[in-house]
């Protein structure tokens, strides 16, 4: 690395930290689908009972 320039490491830097941001990504998006997955198997099975977007909005206001 020493013989690198400054040039040279922020690109190897850049490079490194996008591959790692990458992987993450691509794990938070398996996990998500697996999540709406899960949810979507609960509802069709009726494990849970939907609640309809009327519902949700008058409980935030």
């Amino acid at each position: 690395m020493e013989q690198l320039s400054t040039k040279e490491k922020a690109l190897a830097a850049h490079c490194l930290t996008a591959a790692m941001d990458s992987a993450a990504e691509d794990d938070v998006e398996t996990q998500w689908l697996k999540l709406a997955e899960a949810r979507s198997a609960e509802l069709e099975s009726g494990k849970v009972e939907g609640i309809s977007w009327r519902d949700i909005n008058q409980d935030l206001t």
